[in-house]
């Protein structure tokens, strides 16, 4: 496994190891990328490269592979898929086609592959330079989104209605000294439309047959614009029945068009006046806990598929199917609200009590320094907790943000 630092990643390895799999994790161990102190002892050993050299990260897995050969290679977060795509072909394993798989990576390639098939996707240009950025914005009109190409965690994505905002959130990008697993931002940037109408998430996977399998549509809340920091997820979304397959049928067509042939998959889209359309699709787990949410309201584990997937072997033998637990669930975000440390988190120690909270974590300690960004990076911690019904769900998202608050 290729660096596993989301949430995600570290789910894959405790499934692999329930599944009596040795899981060797590849990583440059250092920086944002040291491996946590439970992946480390959740692996059965490290394997220390610098991830970011392609021909480095290949020639180390294939000194191990004639060793003791893999049986598979998976990524343990989005930004190493194409990497990992390219040491399965090295390797001679099953994977992402490498010549696709910037499809699902560069956001430029994965608008344009959408776009070419037909499908809604919002209207679009690159840009590196500030008079570039001019002419992306005078195609694509206001308000409008600047989004990296490459990055995660909705990093430096941000609305802007005039050239003054777009300008700024350029500059915030490019004058960023924090890396992002390792490496400086890429300059390069979308610049697209603004899509109004709420946003969502359909994970699934595909099978080598072709078959695509939408797992559960989740609806996805948002922090205040002109951020898209992610502040909670539901499960399953509060829609009914003929939007539901209307967003399987253009979710399905999205797979296809930017060619995930097997795996799990993470598909963002909003939900216009027109129907579904595109923010962004990967050819990976969902991260935020969101796997978490899908096994207890579906039962099915989305690691499972992936672990299975990769393998060749059936879901079923894998025990990717079980009974689902809850009718409903959700994960609340906690908001740093512009503070650059905190002395307590009032309301935290009743928040633990509660009966349905089943999961908590605090990501920064008192008096720690958050990072002043408005983007994942910043958020506090989180509670994932179950609902008897999609409403229920939003009421106790909406509960537990008003009960949680830093101090």
């Amino acid at each position: 496994m290729v660096e596993p630092a989301s949430s995600g990643g570290a789910t894959l390895i405790g499934v692999a190891a329930e599944m009596g799999l040795r899981v060797v994790v590849a990583t440059a161990d250092s920086g944002d990328r040291r491996l946590s102190d439970a992946v480390r002892a959740a692996a059965d050993s490290v394997l220390t490269v610098e991830t970011n050299d392609q021909a480095a990260l290949e020639a180390a897995a294939l000194e191990l592979h004639r060793a003791e050969p893999f049986e598979a290679v998976l990524p343990g977060s989005d930004i190493y898929v194409t990497a990992t795509a390219r040491v399965a072909a090295a390797l001679d394993l099953p994977g992402l086609p490498v010549a696709t798989v910037d499809r699902v990576r560069d956001k430029s390639v994965m608008r344009a592959a959408v776009a070419e098939a037909g499908l809604r996707t919002p209207r679009f240009a690159q840009a590196t330079t500030d008079a570039e950025l001019r002419a992306a914005a005078e195609r694509v009109g206001f308000p409008c989104v600047l989004k990296p190409v490459a990055c995660s965690g909705s990093i430096h994505v941000s609305r802007a209605d005039d050239l003054d905002q777009l300008t700024a959130a350029f500059q915030r990008l490019v004058t960023d000294p924090e890396p992002d697993m390792g490496k400086l931002h890429e300059h390069r940037v979308l610049v697209e439309e603004y899509v109004q109408g709420p946003e969502f998430s359909a994970d699934g996977y595909v099978l080598e047959s072709g078959e695509v399998t939408v797992v559960a549509l989740s609806r996805t809340l948002l922090g205040p614009e002109p951020d898209f920091v992610e502040l909670g997820h539901l499960t399953p979304a509060p829609v009914d029945d003929a939007t539901l397959k209307n967003v399987e049928a253009y979710v399905g067509d999205v797979v296809r068009a930017v060619g995930i042939t097997s795996g799990p998959f993470h598909c963002e889209l909003r939900l216009t006046a027109d129907g579904p359309v595109l923010i962004e699709i990967g050819a990976r787990l969902p991260g935020d806990r969101i796997v978490e949410l899908l096994r207890l309201v579906t039962g099915v584990s989305l690691p499972r598929v992936a672990v299975a997937t990769a393998l060749g072997v059936g879901l079923e033998a894998a025990g990717a199917f079980a009974r689902p637990q809850a009718e409903s669930a959700g994960i609340r975000f906690f908001s740093a609200a512009g503070r650059s440390s905190y002395r307590e988190l009032t309301g935290w120690m009743e928040l633990e009590a509660l009966p349905e909270v089943t999961e908590t974590a605090v990501y920064f300690a008192p008096g720690e320094t958050i990072p002043g960004v408005e983007d994942c990076r910043s958020r506090l911690g989180h509670a994932l907790f179950t609902a008897d019904s999609p409403q229920g769900a939003l009421d106790r998202w909406q509960a537990l943000g008003d009960l949680v608050v830093p101090a």
